[in-house]
């Protein structure tokens, strides 16, 4: 036998596995899933694994969207936008995705939004004004702002 073969993993061993991957934090099914794939097992066994994860409350995709959008808008200071995309990216339901947009209240958004605009603007040493005004766009944009709020800060700070 090969020494560097991967070592079969028994359905048992995967399932232990897999409970504490998704007691550690929240995942979603396409990272099980991947994860599973790793472990190169039957597909079979895999769908057992995910149905044994779901039934017993550790696999569960609102839980996962809501903790995703509270935590990306928290910490990265993503938009709704891009939080709107990595969870599609992700497989997430229309109907989740909607819910976990609602973790996030208005004055939050848009102080979180502001500070961000401002504390960027702040920090970019670009003197020439159009530069400046693209990079500070360019930035909120990617990091999934929407357009019409990025459009109109900018026109309030490049008075």
């Amino acid at each position: 036998m090969y020494q560097n073969a991967p070592k079969a993993i028994t359905v048992t061993e995967a399932l232990k596995k897999m409970e504490l991957y998704c007691a550690y934090q929240e995942r979603c099914h396409k990272d099980v899933e991947d994860k599973l794939k790793t472990m190169k097992l039957i597909p079979e066994a895999r769908e057992k694994i995910i149905l044994h994860l779901l039934q017993h409350n550790f696999l569960n995709e609102e839980r996962f969207a809501k903790s995703f959008a509270r935590g990306k808008f928290r910490i990265k200071k993503w938009g709704k936008q891009r939080i709107v995309r990595e969870l599609k990216y992700r497989n997430i339901s229309q109907y989740n995705i909607k819910t976990a947009l609602k973790e996030i209240s208005e004055k939050d958004y848009y102080d979180t939004f502001h500070q961000l605009a401002e504390k960027k603007y702040a920090s970019l040493k670009e003197t020439d004004k159009y530069k400046k005004r693209k990079k500070l766009t360019d930035y909120l944009r990617y990091r999934g702002w929407e357009t019409h709020l990025v459009f109109e800060k900018i026109k309030e700070l490049f008075k």
